[in-house]
């Protein structure tokens, strides 16, 4: 599952592909939120990604889509 996190005073956004879950992700943006904390996520390689709530724009959650490879033909 792709997630992207904006963070304000920056020009890009944090990208990265987790095993979370949807509602792992929501709950996780939730509870930081809830805490004015930090938000922790961990990527599909086992790294941690911590960001100060305060400083998160946006987070955008979306399932992963397979894309074709290769050669073709539809």
């Amino acid at each position: 599952m792709e997630v992207k996190i904006g963070v304000q005073q920056s020009p890009r956004e944090l990208v990265l592909e987790s095993a979370q879950t949807p509602a792992e992700v929501e709950q996780a943006v939730t509870d930081a939120l809830a805490k004015d904390g930090v938000l922790t996520l961990t990527d599909e390689k086992g790294r941690k990604v911590i960001i100060p709530i305060a400083k998160v724009a946006y987070v955008e959650i979306a399932e992963a889509t397979h894309r074709p490879f290769g050669f073709t033909t539809r």
